[in-house]
C-alpha cells in the first residue's frame, strides 16, 4: 500500500488544508528555509528534465538524418521523460514538503495512473532499445530487414498500450472507486494491495532487468570478439558498436540507481501509511531518472551535442535547416566524441 498522502512530524504547526472546509485534513506547517530550498531545487530539476528532453524531441525530429530506428525509439524515451519533467516531477516534488493535497479529487486518481503508465512505457522502451542494439550487434547483415521504422514505431504504439492496461489493472480500484483515496478534503492515498505490488516488482523489475542484462552481457561479448578480428574496413562500426553498447550499459545501470530504492521501500515500508515521506522520497528519486539519459546522450553522443547546439544557436529556423547532417559535422569535427 504506497501512500501518495503527507506524514505528522514532529516540531511543526498544525492548521487545516481548507480553513473554510469542515471536513478539511490538517495540514503540517514547515519551517520557511525548507520551503524555499525544496520548491528552488524542485523546479530546477523540472525545468532541466523539461529542457533537455524537449532538446532530444526536436533534434530528432526536426533533422531527418536523425530518423533512424534507434532514434525513434529514443524519441518514445524522451516523450515519457519529458511528461515525467512536466507533471509527475513538480506534483510528487509538492508532495515531499506539503501535506495536503491541492489539486483536486478527479486527480488524486488521475496522478498515480499517470505515474504507472509513464514508469512502465520508459522500462518498456529501454527493453525495446536493448533488444534493437542486440540485433544490431549480433546480426548486422539483417538488421536493415529486421529493424525499420515502421517496426519500431509499432512496438512503440504496442509498449505505450500495454502500459496503459497493465497500469488500469493495477490501479483499477482506485480509478473505479476513488472515494477511498481519501477520507478528508485535501488528503489523497493510493492502496495496492501487497500481491499487486509483489506483482509489479516481477514484472516491472526483476523479469525486464534479468533480460536487459543479459542482452546487455550478449552485446558486450559480441563486441569483444569482434574487436579480435578488426580490419580498416569494420573499424569504424566495431567503434560505434563499443560506444552503443556502452551507452546502454550505463542507461541500465542509472536506471536500476533509480528504481531499486522504490522498490525496496514498496515492499518494506509500503505497508505502513505512517512511513509515506520515505514513498514519496523514492518516488521522487525514481522520476530523476528522466533528468539523466539526455545527460548520457550528451555525454555519449556526439550528434546530440552538435544538433542542440544548432538548435539553442536557432539555426532550425533558416531555409531547409531539417537537412543538417549532424553526422557529417562530427565526422568534420577534429574533437574525440
Amino acid at each position: 500500500m504506497s501512500n501518495w498522502g503527507g506524514t505528522n512530524t514532529e516540531n511543526e504547526t498544525i492548521q487545516y488544508c481548507f480553513p473554510n472546509n469542515n471536513l478539511s485534513c490538517t495540514r503540517n506547517v514547515k519551517p520557511g528555509a525548507e520551503y524555499i530550498i525544496v520548491y528552488i531545487f524542485i523546479s530546477t530539476v523540472s525545468v532541466l528534465t523539461v529542457f533537455l528532453n524537449l532538446l532530444v524531441i526536436i533534434s530528432i525530429a526536426h533533422f531527418k538524418q536523425l530518423h533512424t530506428s534507434t532514434n525513434v525509439l529514443i524519441f518514445s524515451l524522451a516523450v515519457a521523460d519529458l511528461i515525467v519533467g512536466l507533471i509527475l516531477m513538480p506534483v510528487q516534488g509538492i508532495k515531499l514538503i506539503e501535506s495536503c493535497w491541492f489539486f483536486g479529487e478527479i486527480f488524486c486518481s488521475i496522478f498515480p495512473f499517470i505515474f504507472y503508465v509513464v514508469v512502465a512505457a520508459s522500462l518498456g522502451n529501454l527493453i525495446i532499445i536493448s533488444v534493437e542494439r542486440y540485433i544490431a550487434v549480433n546480426d548486422p547483415l539483417r538488421y536493415p530487414s529486421r529493424v525499420n521504422i515502421n517496426r519500431a514505431v509499432f512496438s512503440i504504439v504496442v509498449n505505450w498500450v500495454f502500459s496503459c492496461i497493465y497500469s488500469f489493472f493495477l490501479l483499477h480500484e482506485s480509478l473505479l472507486y476513488p472515494e477511498k483515496n481519501y477520507t478528508c478534503t485535501g488528503e489523497c492515498k493510493l492502496f495496492i494491495k501487497l500481491g499487486f505490488i509483489i506483482t509489479d516488482v516481477v514484472v516491472t523489475l526483476v523479469t525486464p532487468c534479468c533480460l536487459i542484462i543479459s542482452l546487455y552481457l550478449k552485446i558486450c561479448f559480441v563486441a569483444q570478439n569482434q574487436a579480435k578480428h578488426i580490419n580498416s574496413l569494420t573499424e569504424k562500426k566495431a567503434k560505434s558498436d563499443k560506444k552503443a553498447a556502452r551507452t546502454l550499459g550505463i542507461v541500465v545501470m542509472v536506471y536500476l540507481l533509480c528504481y531499486i530504492p522504490y522498490y525496496i521501500a514498496a515492499l518494506t515500508v509500503g505497508q505502513d501509511t505512517g512511513d509515506s515521506f520515505v514513498i514519496n522520497l523514492m518516488y521522487w528519486i525514481l522520476c530523476m531518472n528522466s533528468c539523466m539519459n539526455p545527460l548520457i546522450y550528451a555525454m555519449f553522443y556526439r550528434w546530440f551535442r552538435i544538433s542542440a547546439k544548432y538548435i539553442l544557436t536557432l539555426k532550425i529556423f533558416k531555409p531547409s535547416s531539417e537537412y543538417f547532417n549532424p553526422f557529417m559535422e562530427e565526422k568534420l569535427s577534429p574533437a574525440v566524441a
